[in-house]
């Protein structure tokens, strides 16, 4: 008798063969079983347990003149202080402006081993209306919402590949599977009407047609610290900026700063952050190499700053409908549109970034860091929340505490604790 694949298995025979096969103890068992929620069977494939991350809040940020606070959900301990701290920084009459000039997704019917690219690509763009008119009709709701196919490119790909592009406003949506759903229609339609092979009919996560811009201009006086004056920490925060540009080795991680912003508020928000992450990265080659996403610059006696990166984010739908705190979330933020929600991310992501420069360019990163890090660490020896305190305490003097070291303190906190 053939044997049951794992994925028809009842949710109680996968755990148990589970397991069975990684010898888990019975209190792990119990804390599988704690985490279990009935709802997310349903989200996923081969359901085992919910895996939570910790939500926090932002705070400090005035963006386009209106102070809120942002939730984002990380489980690393310097993200939220570090946009906190950076929005402290940033704090003017208008904070940060941010602008998104158009919204439309991209997606591809790409078209493979054409023998005439010249005689296909011209009947594209002479049936282009054609061509949009059988988009539109695949969602016709989308019209009546202001949205629909707006416009359409044809790229000819070394050495045998044609990129039929479809730009699309899907309105508050992220619009993935609209997209997919309108260019598989379209696809359709080119397979009747022309002899190609269709490759493929996807959205591309490229979304240069939904890019944001975050801008800020902050008196250099606000980023003194107790021991540089502001021009001076201005001035070098210009300098990593500039290296960041001709560096991709420091590119990566002046980026990975902003993602860790980005990432968080995405998360919080119901949207996909790998789509966003790798959006974002490819932008930052788009020049032929890999640089950083944001440019900061000196003027007179104020610095500025601005990032660029695209973010086709959704206000509603996909996972927004599936997760209840998102809609909690959103008014937390007070973000009522996808616009919205693309500006205060981006400005998250940039005053994440000059909390990091700045940090980076004083006192170095880890001054701040390994403070934060002190609770995680304390945590993972054994600590209770009523013995972190304590604990965090007696390794603050180390520069680089360990593990074994945590596991002292912690053991010295318990020690006085049975003395008392």
């Amino acid at each position: 008798m053939a044997q049951t694949p794992f994925y028809r298995l009842p949710y109680g025979a996968r755990r148990d063969l589970l397991a069975q096969q990684s010898h888990l103890t019975v209190q792990q068992l119990a804390k599988i079983a704690a985490r279990q929620r009935s709802a997310d069977a349903d989200l996923i494939e081969n359901y085992l347990t919910t895996y939570g991350l910790p939500e926090g809040v932002a705070v400090n940020l005035r963006v386009n003149g209106q102070t809120i606070a942002v939730p984002m959900v990380t489980e690393e301990p310097s993200v939220i202080a570090a946009a906190s701290n950076g929005g402290r920084l940033l704090t003017s009459e208008r904070g940060i402006t941010t602008k998104v000039e158009r919204r439309e997704v991209m997606g591809q019917i790409v078209l493979s081993h054409v023998a005439d690219r010249t005689g296909v690509k011209a009947w594209l763009i002479a049936h282009q209306d054609e061509l949009l008119k059988v988009a539109n009709e695949v969602h016709p709701s989308l019209i009546g919402h202001g949205g629909g196919a707006r416009s359409l490119r044809i790229r000819c790909i070394p050495p045998y590949w044609m990129s039929l592009d479809l730009f699309i406003d899907v309105g508050e949506a992220m619009g993935a599977n609209l997209v997919n759903t309108i260019c598989e229609a379209v696809a359709n339609y080119l397979k009747e009407h022309l002899t190609v092979n269709v490759l493929m009919s996807i959205l591309s996560n490229y979304a240069t047609h939904s890019l944001v811009t975050a801008e800020v201009a902050v008196p250099v006086d606000q980023l003194a610290t107790k021991t540089i004056d502001g021009t001076t920490v201005a001035q070098r925060i210009c300098d990593a900026s500039d290296f960041a540009e001709h560096d991709p080795y420091r590119a990566v991680t002046h980026n990975k700063g902003i993602m860790n912003g980005i990432d968080a508020v995405v998360l919080a928000m119901g949207n996909d952050w790998r789509a966003v992450e790798s959006g974002a990265h490819a932008y930052a080659s788009r020049h032929g190499s890999y640089q950083s996403l944001s440019r900061w610059w000196l003027e007179d006696t104020t610095l500025h700053g601005e990032l660029t990166l695209p973010l086709a984010l959704g206000y509603v739908g996909g996972a927004t409908r599936v997760f209840p705190l998102v809609v909690i979330n959103q008014q937390i933020a007070q973000i009522t549109s996808a616009r919205e929600l693309m500006g205060v991310t981006a400005a998250v992501g940039l005053a994440q970034n000059l909390a990091a420069l700045r940090a980076l360019v004083t006192d170095g990163i880890q001054h701040g860091h390994m403070q934060l890090q002190l609770k995680s660490l304390a945590l993972s020896v054994g600590a209770t929340p009523g013995e972190v305190p304590a604990v965090v305490g007696r390794l603050r003097g180390s520069t680089q505490p360990t593990t074994a070291q945590a596991k002292a303190a912690l053991l010295a906190v318990r020690q006085a604790n049975l003395e008392k």
